[in-house]
């Protein structure tokens, strides 16, 4: 009697579970691949680093009982809405203020940790608000230079280039007949 072989399965078909399969997970207005890990997924999220994601999976994982190394594609609707609350409300979990983002705020005093959009709006208030009060870094941004102490000696030029003719362009130019130009 020969030996029955069994059947393989294909490199492909258990891979992967099929509810997670290419699932696109919206949190904090970003769309994130449903197969990454909860800490990763949160990385992924604008106004959030590397440090702030590992320090809001532990807050995840000790104060709203889900393990941070589940994908968050497989995550119901309960405990995404708790992640996306835990996102948006660091300033109220044990994480250290030092991590926050908005520290003293101007207006308020507090300390904020802004995501998404709220961050970018926030960012481009503050410019308006330096160009404005015609601060130093107002004048550098209203006239498009750099602001952070950079050199623009060669960087950062901007509009029509100003360049030297070299001498045998000119010397080519006047054997020519061609008057020479200036650039």
């Amino acid at each position: 009697m020969a030996k029955e072989e069994p059947i393989k399965k294909k490199a492909h078909e258990d891979a992967k579970p099929k509810a997670a399969q290419g699932m696109i997970v919206r949190l904090a207005g970003r769309d994130i691949n449903g197969d990454k890990k909860i800490a990763q997924a949160i990385g992924e999220i604008k106004g959030i680093g590397h440090t702030m994601s590992h320090a809001l999976a532990i807050h995840i994982k000790n104060d709203l009982g889900i393990d941070y190394n589940l994908q968050i594609g497989h995550l119901d609707d309960a405990n995404m809405a708790k992640i996306e609350q835990a996102v948006k409300d660091a300033t109220d979990s044990k994480i250290p203020s030092y991590l926050f983002n908005r520290r003293m705020e101007m207006q308020s005093g507090k300390d904020m940790h802004l995501v998404g959009t709220d961050l970018i709006v926030k960012v481009k208030q503050d410019i308006d608000g330096d160009i404005k009060l015609m601060s130093w870094r107002g004048i550098r941004h209203r006239t498009n230079q750099k602001v952070r102490g950079q050199r623009t000696r060669s960087t950062g030029r901007t509009g029509t280039t100003i360049g030297v003719m070299k001498k045998s362009a000119k010397q080519a130019q006047a054997a020519a007949g061609k008057p020479a130009e200036k650039k």
